[in-house]
């Protein structure tokens, strides 16, 4: 799980949620490297990335947050 700071948890909680209390997200890395179906927990927690086994980045490798509302496949 990955801790989000408020540099990204205010821009979080003015987007509407996907569910209950989650969104899903693509998380773009300043190396340029992009994941798709990221699972943001109360606009604080990165808890998931579809296709990943843990979290495979760290905040300071982020570039943008866009809240794409996606479904997620098993």
């Amino acid at each position: 799980m990955l801790r989000l700071s408020d540099k990204y948890t205010q821009s979080l909680l003015a987007q509407p949620e996907t569910g209950m209390g989650y969104q899903v997200a693509d998380v773009t890395l300043k190396a340029g490297l992009k994941f798709r179906g990221v699972t943001i927990v109360n606009a604080e927690y990165v808890t998931a990335v579809q296709g990943c086994k843990g979290i495979p980045f760290t905040e300071p490798e982020i570039d943008k947050i866009v809240v794409t509302h996606e479904k997620l496949t098993p």
